[in-house]
């Protein structure tokens, strides 16, 4: 089966859509193939892959790790409903600091292709929903880091002004205070 892969504004970030077939039976997509990923120049291989199932109202993120043990993830909701940020941290890109989201659920089928260098995080829109997302490297609890969901220079308009969140993901540091 095949993906269309859609650029966005921020160089690296890519939207997937899979080709979805259907019968009387139900529904099939493919959502990873790496020969596809190849072509369209996503040379990523992904060694974990993490699933979250979450209740509606919780915000996990924004998340990244430092370097060397960057993550490039590949994300997709599974089932229900979500809206996926993320913010562009890679040193010297001409869109540091820059931003942008999308609506991932099982209806659209959309995935997100995110670089390394990226901090990304998500807002659970209906009870259930599971959030699934591949990662180039393992995780590394040294090099885990984040930012704080509701950072004015981010302007991330989430769809919320009161998630639930973690006590670790309340105290996250603002932009400012880790670009010195």
């Amino acid at each position: 089966m095949k993906f269309v892969f859609t650029k966005t504004k921020i160089p690296g970030l890519v939207i997937v859509e899979p080709e979805v077939g259907s019968d009387e039976r139900g529904s099939y997509s493919e959502s990873y193939k790496a020969s596809e990923f190849l072509k369209a120049g996503i040379k990523d291989v992904f060694v974990q892959e993490n699933r979250s199932i979450s209740r509606r109202g919780v915000l996990r993120g924004l998340h990244y790790q430092r370097a060397p043990y960057g993550q490039a993830k590949l994300v997709r909701c599974g089932r229900g409903s979500m809206f996926e940020a993320v913010a562009d941290l890679r040193p010297g890109s001409r869109t540091f600091g820059h931003t942008f989201a999308i609506e991932l659920s099982d209806a659209n089928g959309l995935m997100l292709y995110v670089p390394a260098g990226f901090a990304h995080g998500f807002y659970i829109i209906n009870d259930g929903t599971e959030v699934i997302y591949k990662c180039s490297k393992e995780y590394n609890a040294g090099h885990a880091a984040g930012l704080r969901w509701n950072d004015p220079d981010l302007k991330i308009k989430w769809p919320t002004k009161s998630p639930i969140l973690s006590e670790k993901d309340k105290a996250l540091p603002f932009l400012k205070d880790i670009v010195k």
